[in-house]
């Protein structure tokens, strides 16, 4: 029988994150280490455990499944899980945060296995920028992916770019210049300081970006929502285009949050800036059959995700792990 996931603040849930890998061919400075140890098969979810997890999500209200990484397209067998999960009852949409290093090679795949719409990391459209940035990415290859998923047929693609002081706060412009011309979302996020990156860097805040976008374009303000955390502008004169501001510091938007996420490992983790977290995965082993006391433990644990969020500008928040671990 069908319910709802309701937290202890009286927030309905229905959107979730499934991560499908830690692992990555980029090494973004803001995500991971340069050097980074990932987590050996046995501790991860398999397949058949996320897809598991997607029921028992969709079965209770959840209507919108993100699938993060890592890069999630590095994972083997991901066509098959997008095919298996979009393709479940009562389930809005499906949808994913890549990279865009592989996706000449597998955008029309996600289309065809019904992926409704595409985040596309993009920080930078300067080669070598790019290449300090992610450490080993490909700009061009990036592009070309953008392309690819222009081209095959999704309900929107959208660029994701987090703005980091000193590194490519002074590509704002063209990057919205990007957006407009190829006919795309963007939405610019602020850096959030998960894992022992970015703590010393100076917070560069949606109202900055913001305040350079409005030196070329007009911005009018639009109610529409994708049912994350993104606030979205319209451009004036620029209609397919929308602007979008993700502001974890500056601008907190934990009093509609109706999101959780489920890292590779199987930790349901009830809030991005929090350590509280469920062990999914020994729940899902412990119980291989019956769906019924993990519903229960998630929710329970849905009465401990905390109210908000405390990331601080000073870079001094306490969470360890790294955004690749995160989910996204």
């Amino acid at each position: 029988m069908s319910s709802e996931l309701i937290d202890g603040f009286g927030r309905k849930i229905d959107y979730v994150r499934l991560s499908v890998t830690d692992r990555c061919d980029f090494r973004c400075i803001y995500c991971m280490a340069e050097d980074m140890t990932f987590l050996p098969r046995q501790r991860i979810l398999t397949l058949e455990e996320i897809f598991r997890s997607a029921q028992i999500f969709v079965a209770n209200g959840v209507r919108k499944i993100r699938l993060t990484g890592g890069e999630p397209l590095t994972r083997k067998g991901i066509i098959g899980l997008c095919e298996q999960i979009s393709a479940l009852p009562g389930l809005d949409e499906l949808v994913m945060t890549t990279n865009g290093s592989q996706l000449t090679k597998y955008a029309q795949q996600l289309a065809d296995a019904g992926v409704k719409r595409l985040n596309i990391s993009l920080d930078s459209l300067c080669p070598n920028k790019f290449k300090a940035m992610t450490r080993v990415g490909n700009l061009e290859q990036v592009l070309a992916g953008i392309q690819a998923a222009r081209q095959a047929g999704f309900t929107s693609v959208k660029i994701n770019s987090v703005v980091i002081q000193g590194h490519n706060e002074d590509e704002i412009m063209d990057l919205t210049d990007f957006a407009v011309e190829n006919e795309l979302d963007i939405t610019f996020i602020e850096e959030m300081p998960l894992g022992h990156v970015g703590r010393k860097r100076e917070l560069f805040t949606s109202d900055q970006v913001r305040e350079r976008i409005t030196q070329r374009y007009t911005l009018k303000e639009s109610s529409e929502s994708t049912g994350g955390p993104a606030h979205y502008m319209r451009l004036q004169d620029h209609s397919s285009t929308r602007i979008g501001f993700i502001s974890p510091h500056s601008h907190n938007f934990c009093s509609s949050c109706n999101r959780i996420r489920l890292t590779v490992e199987g930790k349901l983790l009830l809030c991005l800036g929090n350590e509280d977290s469920l062990d999914l995965l020994a729940l899902l082993r412990r119980h291989p059959t019956n769906n019924a006391p993990v519903l229960t433990a998630i929710k329970k644990a849905l009465n401990y995700k905390p109210e908000k969020h405390y990331f601080s500008s000073e870079g001094d928040v306490q969470i360890i792990r790294f955004m690749n671990a995160s989910g996204g």
